[in-house]
């Protein structure tokens, strides 16, 4: 099942004539006059709990890998987000959705294709991955991923937020293993309080909190809990223009490796699309910005240019 995007799914939700002029804003110093706010920061943060108020609509996965439906120029691109942890229970979903969409172009974040589908030979995995690369040695030998090969894509995500991913982790991993003894609900307000020690800058502009590791740890052995992760990241991540200036603000690599490659995705499958269904395969956190351009497409407010690929 997927969720069609050419209607306005939040029309009669309560304020959205803000959701409006939120998703409308297309800078951190407009979202201020937005929101009423003092500061850029402050503005940030409220944009944030008021958009992940917005009401979502959960897609399901009777037929397939759950995802959502943007149509441009006649073709129907669906957008499914997974967790690629290279569990199992993933690997059988991923490789069943691809053989069921055998009438269909099927795409995937570079690095997927590895994971589960490299027997696969008419999915491609695109060149997000070293397409980010390039963009980072672009910046200059003062920034730490410059002089990375970019061949050394394992480990990428790690290398650049650090090793104090692992104590925010093991914190999480603790939490989560003690719902089953005292709930789901203790263990969501013990993980929002978690969330708010081990948050920084970085993780609010790509969605790494307590909720986002538990729906993922859920769905990467129960491939069916994937529209609720899918869900998650839809509503904490405000639209592109908004969590990009932010996270330029604070670590201009990490936005070129996480919502710059959005764009980049977006683009790449729109320039190769040549039937009249595509598929499109990336992580869960990509897919609300892989979906957002393609937005733009369908609405004429992206252009097609000129499309180089990197080798």
């Amino acid at each position: 099942m997927v969720l069609d995007t050419g209607s306005d799914s939040e029309a009669g939700a309560p304020g959205r004539r803000q959701l409006a002029r939120i998703r409308s804003a297309d800078s951190l110093d407009d979202l201020t006059t937005v929101v009423h706010a003092d500061s850029i920061d402050e503005a940030y943060v409220r944009a944030k709990r008021l958009w992940s108020r917005r009401p979502v609509t959960t897609t399901g996965t009777r037929d397939g890998l759950p995802g959502t439906r943007v149509t441009v120029d006649g073709v129907a691109i669906v957008v499914h987000g997974i967790t690629h942890a290279g569990t199992d229970a993933e690997r059988t979903a991923v490789r069943r959705h691809a053989s069921d969409a055998a009438d269909a172009d099927v795409y995937c974040e570079q690095g997927i294709r590895s994971m589960y589908l490299t027997d696969f030979a008419d999915v491609c995995a695109m060149d997000d991955y070293r397409w980010a690369m390039q963009r980072c040695a672009d910046l200059g030998s003062e920034h730490r991923l410059s002089d990375l090969p970019r061949s050394e894509f394992q480990g990428l995500r790690e290398s650049l937020e650090g090793v104090g991913d692992d104590l925010r982790e093991a914190a999480f991993a603790v939490i989560e293993s003690g719902s089953a003894l005292y709930g789901d609900d203790f263990s969501a307000t013990l993980g929002a309080v978690a969330s708010d020690v081990f948050t920084d800058a970085e993780d609010l502009a790509t969605g790494e909190d307590f909720e986002a590791f538990r729906r993922t740890r859920r769905a990467a052995e129960d491939p069916t809990a994937l529209a609720a992760l899918q869900e998650y990241y839809r509503r904490v991540l405000l639209p592109q223009p908004l969590e990009r200036e932010w996270l330029r603000r604070h670590d201009r690599e990490l936005e070129l490796i996480t919502h710059a490659r959005n764009a980049r995705m977006a683009d790449y499958v729109v320039h190769e699309a040549e039937g009249a269904r595509v598929e499109v395969i990336v992580g869960a956190a990509h897919q609300p910005g892989v979906r957002y351009y393609l937005e733009q497409y369908r609405d004429g407010t992206r252009e097609r240019a000129d499309f180089d690929y990197v080798d």
